[in-house]
């Protein structure tokens, strides 16, 4: 049966009256005032209404109360069962989710709850919703401007240990033979000998591969490697066994790290270089889903897109990110630009200058974001070419794109579109032979001219390079360093530098939520942000700090002993 309270009729009687005018100021202005004024009635309840009867059944929990309550965990990066004591006797988490009666109902949640809900949404997809629902609400309240933004990726860690080579095969051979034994314990007794899995399931099999000596890392890699090969052929005809995830880890393990030739009793195993290893291979069977980058390491990344505001702008704004997507570390940041410029299009929160780095900035991810109308700064990456003159130095019709005058004034004798669609002009032999500068030209000499070959994208690159190198790129391009403090507050401040949880679908439930608090808390400390210079002009000492933080206990301090009320924002 669901249960849904109402959160938008006002009360007769005030219920937090018993809190007094100056700790009810405070909770307006904190964490708990903001969640509760622009997002508690923004919750999708109605996705979530649909796993519950109206009628049958015993009733639901509150469903803005689980809601929220799922939300505020990721946020305060709380467990499960210091949820469960947070919403019985924590007073923010009451008034953040307008809970005011006493009965343990409304004001507790039991760790199995948590998960039921937890559960439906992720396998709903709202954890995107929220995300949409949510900071499209902060942003039209706080009014966020989005037409300057910038796009960076970071790390996160998912709750699996890392693993060389050695323990990744040892781990995922122990692992089908404890599934094995479980399941199937007849052909594990039959099939198997009791001296191969002791092995990998003895007292000391788990210390064993991991004191490894580095001197017998590679005979120890190729016993693993035939222990796999034996598994996976002994059991390839056993359905029931073959069908085990467990069993497909084998077989991945297998492909991914080994290279197997021949057949029958000729067949051979061999450990591929780790050059030869696929970034998208397994990093531990306990998280399939993970992937690894040289540059960053084993796990997923976060793809951020936040607004910013410059100088010219009103800095009591806040930051917000508008858009976040979870994918294993092994992808390329390259193909993450224009499916965020595609999502916050469809919110109408799309950007009219996005700053990212080289990897974002290659000429096809600039040009097909141009034409959807958004103007990516970003480095080129590598080196200019060696030639002291480039194309930047040729003069060009805007139209055609042909060259009309060489760096010396001299006009090609013809200029023209090859079969290739590449453009070629044309010069005098006996003038650029003559020409000082003809060492470090790029036109050279032919049969019956001197030609200068290039075509559009060798222009616009060449255009950029030289953009790249004036004032007004690296007075734009500097905002871009900004979303590297958002990356570190959202590792320290709301935890994603090391999650509790595992696998794709729970990592990215869990870092969107993380996201969602971290806008949260950028909006309380925009609140704070155009309270405090009214304060520090009037009231507030000159030897109290100005960080962010110092600035909510010194507001605090003030409303308390000048007892003066703060203006409903």
């Amino acid at each position: 049966m669901i249960t849904v309270n109402d959160h938008q009729t006002e009360w007769l009687f005030d219920p937090w009256k018993h809190l007094g005018p100056k700790r009810r100021k405070l909770l307006e202005k904190s964490w708990s005032g903001v969640f509760r004024k622009y997002l508690l009635e923004k919750l999708p309840v109605n996705r979530v209404a649909r796993h519950f009867d109206e009628v049958m059944g015993r009733p639901s929990k509150e469903l803005y109360t689980a809601l929220g309550a799922l939300i505020l965990q990721q946020f305060h990066d709380l467990s499960d069962p210091e949820v469960s004591m947070a919403l019985a006797f924590d007073e923010q988490w009451h008034y953040a989710l307008d809970i005011n009666d006493e009965s343990d109902a409304s004001k507790y949640i039991s760790e199995r709850t948590l998960r039921t809900y937890r559960k439906i949404l992720i396998q709903e997809g709202l954890d995107r919703v929220l995300f949409e629902t949510l900071t499209d609400s902060l942003i039209k309240a706080f009014g966020v401007e989005t037409s300057k933004q910038r796009l960076d990726s970071t790390l996160i860690q998912s709750n699996m240990r890392k693993l060389g080579r050695i323990r990744i095969f040892a781990t995922t051979i122990r692992k089908f033979l404890k599934k094995l034994k479980r399941k199937h314990p007849d052909l594990f007794d039959t099939l198997l000998e009791s001296e191969f899995t002791d092995r990998y399931l003895g007292k000391e099999s788990e210390g064993c591969f991991s004191r490894v000596k580095p001197s017998e890392a590679s005979r120890t890699l190729d016993e693993l490697a035939h222990d796999l090969l034996h598994l996976v052929e002994l059991f390839s005809s056993y359905e029931t066994v073959s069908s085990l995830s467990e069993y497909k880890l084998l077989e991945r393990v297998l492909s991914e790290q080994c290279r197997v030739t021949g057949s029958g009793t000729d067949t051979k195993v061999e450990v591929k270089p780790p050059r030869e290893v696929s970034p998208d291979s397994l990093q531990n069977p306990s998280d399939p889903d993970a992937g690894y980058d040289s540059h960053k390491g084993q796990g997923y990344q976060a793809q951020l897109m936040e607004a910013y505001q410059t100088e010219d702008q009103d800095k009591k704004k806040p930051d917000l990110i508008t858009y976040v997507e979870v994918e294993p570390a092994h992808k390329h940041d390259a193909n993450a630009l224009q499916p965020a410029i595609d999502a916050v299009q469809k919110r109408d929160c799309c950007p009219e200058e996005l700053t990212c780095d080289t990897l974002y900035g290659g000429d096809d991810n600039v040009q097909e974001a141009a034409a959807k109308g958004v103007e990516v700064v970003a480095p080129l990456a590598g080196h200019a070419p060696a030639h002291e003159i480039n194309l930047n130095n040729f003069t060009f019709d805007e139209t055609t794109h042909f060259v009309t005058r060489c760096p010396e004034g001299h006009r090609p004798e013809n200029a023209r579109q090859t079969r290739t669609n590449r453009l070629q002009a044309r010069f005098n032999k006996k003038i650029c032979c003559a020409c000082p500068r003809r060492e470090t030209c790029p036109v050279q000499p032919g049969k019956k001219g001197s030609y200068l070959r290039y075509d559009d994208k060798t222009l616009r690159l060449n255009r950029r390079r030289a953009y790249e190198q004036t004032r007004e790129f690296k007075d734009r391009y500097r905002w871009r360093a900004g979303i590297e403090g958002t990356n570190s507050h959202l590792k320290s401040d709301v935890g994603t530098k090391r999650l509790r949880v595992r696998g794709i679908d729970s990592v990215r439930f869990a870092v969107i939520l993380k996201v969602v608090g971290l806008n949260i808390m950028r909006c309380v400390k925009a609140l704070y942000d155009s309270l405090y210079p009214y304060f520090t002009q009037m009231y507030v000492p000159k030897t109290i700090p100005v960080t962010w933080m110092n600035k909510l206990y010194a507001i605090s301090n003030i409303l308390l002993s000048k007892n003066m009320y703060c203006c409903k924002f």
